[in-house]
């Protein structure tokens, strides 16, 4: 995994109406459909960021907003039975605050119900005098990231307990990008952290080259008949180009598929979706590039991409068009989330990235999916399998939401902490969600993470009993040295908690799949289903989440979602509570400082 760790600070405003929960879920309020926009929210955002500003600067007690500070609006969000939330990041005196995010919690009338915040102590730094020049922190960077230093811009670090001045600084080499933030006075390093999200972490790829296991996914049969187009995507006598058209991908993975293309003139095609904000996905060609615009555009005169082996550039293009598609679909018409970052843009991808990359990943810096072709020796096909990419695509959905990040990084690239741990159990339990909203034959849903990676372990992490990974040691409940675990280890304990709400204890078997979930304190847990545990843990990382959020606030987070969905007396709310604490996730045993 390679986190975005640290982004300037957005100053404008995102109207934000995704949906509080999966179609067909009763709500608590009024309103027991999705979330939808409406005109009236889009004129009246002003009017809500204005009283969610005047809101923290009234409960300064409770929002930590104190003289110096400036709130800048980055996401409204409108629940259907009128609530408002707006996600707010801050600037001291001018400078962006790294870990200086909130959340005001505004009712129907716009009045403060609550906060949520990253930083708990005041952000303002004991100095505001640099003894290190720009210059001389971006050589400190260059220095720690190895590669060459844009310039560096003075904020203050308000990450891990206390407000320090520093310098950030991007620092960019062959393989892309880190953000090294550098302490404006001591001159010491205070982090360095790629700006990517790679699948694969440091670790793992060390674990699987000490055992001499190889990742070699069995592929699919491209002879498959396709899905059927998506209604509206077909072309009937057109004579305006461009023009959505039907297509099929013959894929490594999932076998024949549907996909709408863009037909450019009579007889031609490109691999890009019109009703899908324009999503594509084009040939990297070997670069290392970071910019989409570099890539080669996959065009054809068949309609038909790939032929369902490596042979054919394509395949690896149909498979990540698929993947990336489908986790868009689910995320709409789910949530009503238009795009990754609900900003109704597209999601786009690279196959063939770099020269012999044996991993994938979600880099903001183009706001697409990169897929190496695998380095022929651990890993031997491209990593664009569908719950891959629905994982990676979910680190861009937590990156425009609650931006959660680990609390350090170790020299060789692992990361570490709670904060990271819950982003990377996020990714698996929605890309688990977009294998079930996909349905696809050839890849059958389940709570298994990378089942079809052709690992001796079958899969390389599962949410119902995590310490079965023995690959990357996930650990199954949480305890004082969760802070320490590696963070795709760390995950086990939300993955768990989210699983155990949904499907509940012990044996169970889905779609042929047999799963067996333990419990902490030997508890038994009945679960509400999939479609609403799901439902409560987005409505938790979109309203209750911050930069922060460790796993005993995301229990406090989640108890809040289930609470607004479902009232604090409902069945719902209570298996919250049981499901944490079956993970030892605790009111009594929440540490005294957590940040």
């Amino acid at each position: 995994m390679r986190r975005p760790h640290i982004r300037s600070v957005a100053v404008a405003i995102a109207v934000t109406t995704a949906a509080t929960g999966l179609a067909g879920t009763a709500f608590a309020g009024p309103d027991t459909g999705v979330e939808r926009s409406s005109a009236s929210t889009t004129s009246n955002a002003t009017a809500v960021v204005e009283a969610a500003r005047t809101a923290a600067f009234a409960h300064t007690a409770a929002t930590g907003v104190s003289q110096g500070d400036e709130l800048h609006a980055q996401d409204v969000m409108a629940d259907p039975e009128g609530a408002r939330h707006v996600r707010f990041v801050r600037t001291h005196d001018g400078m962006p605050v790294l870990g200086g995010d909130l959340v005001v919690h505004l009712d129907h009338k716009l009045a403060y119900t609550g906060v949520t915040r990253a930083a708990d102590q005041a952000v303002k730094p004991a100095t505001t005098r640099a003894k290190l020049t720009a210059g001389q922190a971006a050589a400190k960077a260059a220095q720690a990231a190895k590669g060459e230093a844009d310039s560096a811009q003075l904020v203050v670090d308000a990450r891990g307990g206390a407000a320090a001045l520093a310098y950030q600084v991007t620092v960019t080499d062959e393989q892309g990008t880190n953000t090294v933030v550098v302490d404006a006075v001591t001159g010491k390093v205070r982090s360095n952290t790629p700006d990517s999200d790679e699948f694969l972490s440091p670790k793992l790829l060390a674990n699987l080259r000490k055992h001499g296991e190889t990742l070699d996914p069995a592929t699919g049969a491209a002879s498959a008949s396709p899905e059927a187009g998506l209604l509206g995507s077909g072309v009937s006598g057109a004579t305006r180009y461009p023009s959505a058209a039907s297509g099929t991908g013959k894929t490594l993975f999932v076998g024949s598929v549907g996909l709408t293309t863009t037909q450019t003139s009579r007889g031609h095609y490109q691999l890009k979706d019109p009703s899908r904000y324009g999503t594509e996905t084009r040939d990297a060609k070997g670069k290392t590039t970071e910019k989409f615009s570099s890539g080669t555009a996959f065009t054809g005169t068949t309609n038909v991409w790939g032929n369902g082996t490596t042979s054919n550039r394509a395949s690896a293009a149909a498979d990540a068009q698929y993947g990336i598609t489908k986790t868009l679909d689910f995320y709409k018409n789910t949530f009503g989330r238009k795009g990754i970052a609900n900003n109704s843009k597209a999601a786009q991808g690279m196959v063939h990235w770099g020269n012999k990359v044996a991993n994938a990943f979600w880099d903001p810096t183009c706001n697409c999916m990169l897929y190496g072709d695998g380095d022929g020796q651990t890993f031997k096909k491209p990593l664009v399998v569908l719950d891959v990419t629905g994982h990676e695509l979910t680190h861009g959905v937590v990156d425009a939401t609650a931006k959660l990040e680990p609390t350090y990084v170790d020299s060789d690239g692992n990361q570490y902490g709670e904060p990271g741990a819950l982003n990377e159990s996020l990714a698996d339990i929605f890309g688990s969600n977009v294998e079930f909203y996909a349905k696809n034959a050839k890849d059958t849903p389940d709570y298994l993470i990378g089942e079809k990676l052709g690992l001796a372990q079958k899969f390389l992490r599962r949410l119902d009993h995590p310490s079965l990974d023995k690959l990357e040691g996930t650990i199954d409940y949480w305890s004082s040295d969760t802070y320490y675990t590696e963070v795709h280890a760390g995950s086990g304990v939300s993955s768990h908690a989210y699983y155990l709400l949904a499907e509940g204890s012990g044996k169970k078997t889905i779609n042929g799949v047999a799963y067996d979930s333990p419990t902490y304190n030997r508890s038994t847990v009945t679960g509400i289903g999939r479609t609403k545990a799901t439902a409560i843990f987005y409505r938790a990382l979109t309203r209750y989440m911050v930069s922060t959020t460790d796993f005993h606030d995301a229990r406090v987070a989640t108890l809040k979602a289930a609470k607004d969905l479902y009232g604090a007396n409902s069945t719902e709310y209570k298996t919250v509570d049981k499901a944490w604490g079956a993970v030892n996730v605790t009111a009594a045993n929440t540490p005294a400082a957590r940040h």
